[in-house]
């Protein structure tokens, strides 16, 4: 089940392994370039640095 705009929802896990799969770093670069409704950044004015924490952490938190 997709949350907001299609986005995982946080707990999703089979979701996001598909995601991590691809590597933290190319998770960071979608964000950093947004995504269909994805703004780019998710809107915020996060680092490259704090947007690959981001990432991370999310991922780890869905497992």
């Amino acid at each position: 089940m997709a949350g907001v705009a299609g986005a995982p929802k946080f707990d999703d896990t089979e979701e996001w392994a598909k995601r991590a799969e691809k590597g933290y770093a190319m998770l960071a670069q979608t964000v950093a370039m947004g995504k269909g409704a994805m703004p780019p950044r998710g809107g915020s004015d996060l680092t490259d640095d704090e947007l690959l924490v981001a990432v991370e952490y999310m991922v780890q938190k869905s497992q």
